[in-house]
């Protein structure tokens, strides 16, 4: 993939890209949002910029590339890639912004590093850019096509969707039933996708986050919303967002979501991490699968815990399917070696099942480290994370 005149200079100035990224990448947006304002307000995350998750994330996916284009020349990086596409096309990332992100993460890399960017240099990284930028471009175009489906418009995935139902999961977690108010049948899914919401705040932006599926009616979507403290887009739908009102949604998009097969199936979460798990066990059951289906929660408490009921309802209706369940703080009795984070240590997996996690990333890290020690192939093992992927190569 990479030309070898230029593997041998990234491979070089890796490691000075590497040690400097975390100061580049700040300049490149800071450039960036200034000549194209409108990117911050209705496009990119403007909570994740603030925290700097976003700006990680870039660094992480950028390093995770070119090192793989070193260490395996004749592979290209697909599930890394495959993630990226899903997130880009979910919040409206168009094949134009790639030569804007150019112009200035480049112009950024030069003001960091100054002299040492040669003419050599800048060639061999600008290749190495457009073959992600190009990969991702060819991945997402077909996304978008699939998505958008014979009648849609892959430019323009947005569609109005009406609110027939809200439930009141938790204090702090709320679920939306919504069905097209556009008379077009709802789009395909698979358990464990996610949608894109997008939302005009008071301040007139309109910002875009995503949410699992946490299960589908006849003609209708289920998705599932944590308040998040400061949230500025949670906090906006849990309160202004009722039953009748209109919202806009883009098709469901996620490149982790169940196969369908008769191998075990492990799924692991923590806190609203369990979304997409309660979408896959919805999805078993309604199909009678006879597959073995080991279930892990970990929640502060039962207070806590969204989906507590369909846990146990959906684990009833599966022939071969158990439940554990970790709180931090129960209230009242429960047993001690349920009590703390999540162990699975304590948990019979089955042999060659296939594993589902999805929670906070030390959550991702603690659970997948366990589940290597455990003897799971590292192939076998699929995440979600919410948010920026910080964990990207791993």
């Amino acid at each position: 993939m990479l030309s070898a005149k230029n593997a041998e200079v990234v491979e070089a100035t890796l490691p000075v890209i590497g040690a400097a990224i975390g100061e580049i990448t700040p300049r490149f947006y800071d450039r960036m949002f200034a000549a194209h304002p409108e990117l911050l307000r209705d496009l990119f995350n403007r909570g994740n910029q603030a925290n700097g998750t976003q700006r990680q994330a870039l660094a992480g996916s950028i390093a995770a590339f070119a090192t793989a284009l070193i260490a395996h020349p004749d592979q290209r990086p697909d599930a890394m890639l495959a993630r990226i596409a899903h997130k880009h096309v979910s919040v409206g990332i168009g094949n134009a912004q790639y030569r804007i992100v150019h112009e200035h993460l480049f112009a950024a890399i030069v003001d960091v590093l100054g002299d040492a960017v040669t003419p050599e240099v800048a060639a061999a990284w600008d290749e190495v850019y457009w073959l992600m930028a190009n990969a991702l471009i060819a991945i997402e175009d077909r996304l978008r096509a699939e998505a958008a489906g014979p009648d849609g418009d892959p430019a323009d995935l947005w569609r109005p969707y009406t609110v027939i139902a809200r439930y009141q999961e938790t204090e702090d977690v709320t679920s939306y039933l919504v069905a097209p108010a556009d008379g077009r049948p709802v789009p395909a899914s698979r358990p464990g996708q996610y949608v894109s919401v997008r939302t005009e705040l008071p301040d007139g932006a309109r910002q875009i986050r995503q949410y699992s599926l946490s299960g589908t009616a006849d003609g209708a979507l289920r998705f599932t919303v944590k308040r998040e403290p400061g949230g500025e887009v949670s906090g906006h739908l849990h309160h202004h967002l009722s039953t009748g009102d209109t919202v806009e949604l883009a098709p469901p998009l996620g490149d982790i979501a169940l196969v369908d097969g008769d191998g075990p199936v492990l799924l692991v979460s923590a806190g609203i991490g369990n979304t997409p798990m309660t979408a896959m066990l919805s999805h078993l059951a309604d199909t009678g699968s006879t597959r073995t289906v080991v279930s892990v929660h970990g929640d502060r408490d039962q207070l806590a815990h969204a989906f507590r009921a369909d846990l146990a309802q959906l684990t009833a209706k599966l022939p071969n399917a158990t439940a554990h369940v970790f709180y931090e703080h129960p209230l009242g009795d429960w047993p001690a070696d349920r009590t703390g984070l999540v162990n699975l240590s304590t948990i019979e997996i089955p042999a060659g099942a296939t594993a589902y996690l999805c929670g906070p990333l030390p959550f991702l890290r603690a659970v997948r480290g366990q589940l290597l020690a455990a003897g799971v192939p590292a192939a076998d093992i699929h995440y979600e994370v919410f948010g920026p992927d910080l964990w990207l190569g791993a």
